[in-house]
C-alpha cells in the first residue's frame, strides 16, 4: 500500500468535510460573540458633561460608561467638583461602556500666601498680589508723603501680615499715600475695553471700580465697555475715586462705530465756544459815529 492511500477512501472526506464545516461554525459563532460583545453596530453621542458635577455625573452614567478622573485644576470662576474637561469630547461617536477621561474643578480651593507690600509702589503690589494669586478689593488713599506708596494691606477689614494663608482669589484693600501735591487723577477711556481688563486698569490710575452693570448677560469675553461715569471727559477726579462702567455684547453692539460717535461728541464739545457779545447777525447794519458824522456833513 501506498503513503497516500488513504486518499482512495471515501472516510477521509467525510471526516474533511466535517472538519471544515466545524470550522466555518466555529468562525461565524466567534464573529458573532464578538460584534456582540464590542457592540459594533450600535454607537451613541457623547454627551457634554462639562461644567456638571462630577459626582451627579457619574452616578447618573455609571451604567453607560466607566469614568476615570486624571487630574483637578483652580480656574476661577468654576463650580468646585464639576467637570472642566472630557475625553472623548462632546459630540464623539462611542460605543457603551467607553472609558470616559475627566479633569475636574478641585473641591478644596488652593491656598496661597500674603505678600509683604509695604513700602512698594502701588503698580509693583499689584503685580505682586496678581503673582500670587490674590486680587485688589479697593485703594484706600490717605496722607502721606510718597505717592502711591503702600502703607499697609487689609483682608476682610483687618490688617494682614505677609505670610497669612490664604485662599487664592481673596481680594485685598490696599491703602496707598495719596502724596504731597494731593494732584488729582485722569480717568483712563475704558469704553470699549474688555470687562476683564477694567478692575485693573482702574487700579493702576489709582482709581476703583464701582457699580458694574450687564445690559445684556453674555459670556465675559464677549463684554466690553459701553458707558462709564465719571467719564474720560470729566476731567481730573481725586485718587480713589469709584467709576461705574455699563458692559454690552461685542455681538450686538459695534464698539468701532460707538467709539467713533463719542470721539466726534468729544471733539465737538471741546470747540471754543464765541462770547455772545461777539457774535454778529449779518442782516443788521453796522452803526458807528463815523458814519453818523459823514451823514450830517451831507446835509449841510
Amino acid at each position: 500500500m501506498g503513503r497516500f492511500h488513504f486518499l482512495k477512501e471515501k472516510k477521509f472526506y467525510v471526516n474533511l468535510l466535517i472538519i471544515l464545516l466545524l470550522c466555518v461554525a466555529l468562525l461565524w459563532l466567534t464573529f458573532r460573540l464578538l460584534d456582540k460583545y464590542t457592540r459594533h453596530d450600535k454607537v451613541y453621542t457623547m454627551p457634554d458633561f462639562v461644567g456638571q458635577d462630577y459626582r451627579e455625573v457619574m452616578h447618573e452614567h455609571s451604567k453607560d460608561f466607566h469614568f476615570i478622573l486624571i487630574d483637578s485644576v483652580y480656574p476661577k470662576g468654576q463650580q468646585p467638583g464639576s467637570i472642566y474637561q472630557q475625553d472623548p469630547l462632546p459630540g464623539s461617536k462611542i460605543k457603551r461602556g467607553r472609558n470616559v477621561y475627566a479633569i475636574i474643578v478641585a473641591v478644596t480651593p488652593e491656598k496661597t500666601v500674603m505678600p509683604n507690600l509695604k513700602g512698594i509702589s502701588l503698580r509693583e503690589a499689584i503685580g505682586r498680589l496678581e503673582s500670587n494669586g490674590l486680587d485688589v478689593d479697593y485703594l484706600d488713599y490717605v496722607e502721606y508723603s510718597y505717592k502711591n506708596n503702600v502703607i499697609e494691606q487689609f483682608y476682610q477689614g483687618q490688617p494682614i501680615e505677609t505670610g497669612t494663608e490664604l485662599v487664592k482669589g481673596s481680594k485685598i484693600m490696599l491703602r496707598v499715600g495719596i502724596g504731597q501735591d494731593k494732584a488729582k487723577v485722569k480717568v483712563p477711556n475704558l469704553i470699549g475695553k474688555p470687562a476683564s481688563d477694567i478692575k485693573k486698569m482702574l487700579n493702576l490710575a489709582g482709581l476703583n471700580l464701582g457699580k458694574e452693570t450687564y445690559e445684556d448677560r453674555d459670556s465675559l469675553q464677549y463684554e466690553f465697555v459701553k458707558r462709564m461715569t465719571p467719564g474720560p471727559s470729566s476731567g481730573n477726579v481725586e485718587p480713589g475715586t469709584f467709576v461705574d462702567v455699563w458692559y454690552h455684547s461685542s455681538k450686538t453692539l459695534d464698539f468701532k462705530k460707538e467709539m467713533k460717535e463719542l470721539l466726534h461728541e468729544d471733539s465737538i464739545a471741546n470747540i471754543p465756544q464765541p462770547k455772545i457779545d461777539t457774535i454778529l447777525d449779518p442782516n443788521e447794519p453796522i452803526e458807528t459815529n463815523d458814519y453818523e458824522e459823514h451823514n450830517e456833513e451831507d446835509e449841510f
